[in-house]
């Protein structure tokens, strides 16, 4: 049976905590404007959705979230599961745990409008998952720090960062994944972390300008790697400004 639960927040000062579940087939739609929102969720079983379906499946149905001040504690735990949806959101915590397979997320955030001072934790367990993670756009989004810890065998991660400022560690342990990953503007700081072998990594960096008020003294890029693996292939384009690769 499919259990459907719609949204809409107003202005929320409160927590608000939200259980799905069941063995499969949980959605959750969200629709929120106002400051301050707390959202806890957890969903367990497979075949949950998080705000909406994907592009592929036709639906115009979509995560559609504005506002500052907001925390999320978003818990998945199985297989096929999806979060999708765009949303804006100043001075806001993003902490996602996933456990489970084939999972899918597709979250667009400051692709409708400006997005600054993000911290994104991701905890990751399993194989054969699919993110696609974005951040900025040609919008403005300034100041981020991002953290994923990864551990299982298999999974895609395409996850582009257009933020100025931008501290970005990933700790990978597991054979065969594949991560594509780029920074763009302002000040860039990467570490990653890779335990496992036949991985294949692409990062791209592009410093930019520094932002008004930051202690970004001048808009360099850095990487720091920490590598123990057999057959991986990383791929490193970093460019300044001008385009000096």
């Amino acid at each position: 049976m499919k259990k459907l639960i719609s949204l809409v927040f107003g202005l929320l000062l409160s927590t608000n905590i939200l259980f799905a579940q069941a063995t499969d087939d949980n959605e959750i739609k969200i629709e929120q404007a106002g400051d301050t929102l707390k959202l806890y969720i957890d969903q367990i079983g497979f075949g949950n959705k998080i705000g909406g379906n994907d592009a592929s499946s036709g639906s115009l149905s979509n995560m559609e979230i504005t506002g500052g001040g907001l925390e999320f504690d978003l818990d998945f735990s199985g297989n096929q599961n999806i979060l999708f949806g765009p949303l804006k959101s100043d001075d806001t915590t993003y902490k996602l745990d996933f456990t489970g397979d084939s999972n899918k997320i597709d979250w667009n955030i400051g692709y409708i409008g400006s997005t600054d001072d993000s911290d994104i934790n991701f905890d990751v367990t399993g194989d054969s998952n699919q993110f696609d993670l974005d951040q900025g756009y040609a919008l403005s989004a300034e100041r981020l720090n991002a953290d994923l810890i990864l551990i299982g065998d298999s999974n895609i991660f395409d996850v582009d960062w257009e933020s100025d400022d931008l501290t970005w560690n990933f700790d990978i342990t597991g054979d065969s994944n594949n991560i594509n990953t780029l920074q763009k503007d302002g000040e860039q700081y990467l570490k990653l972390t890779l335990e496992g072998d036949s991985a294949d990594i692409d990062i791209n960096q592009l410093s930019g300008t520094c932002v008004g008020g930051s202690p970004c003294a001048t808009p360099n890029a850095h990487i720091t790697l920490d590598i123990d693996s057999e057959n991986a292939v990383i791929q490193i384009t970093q460019k300044d400004a001008a385009n000096d690769t």
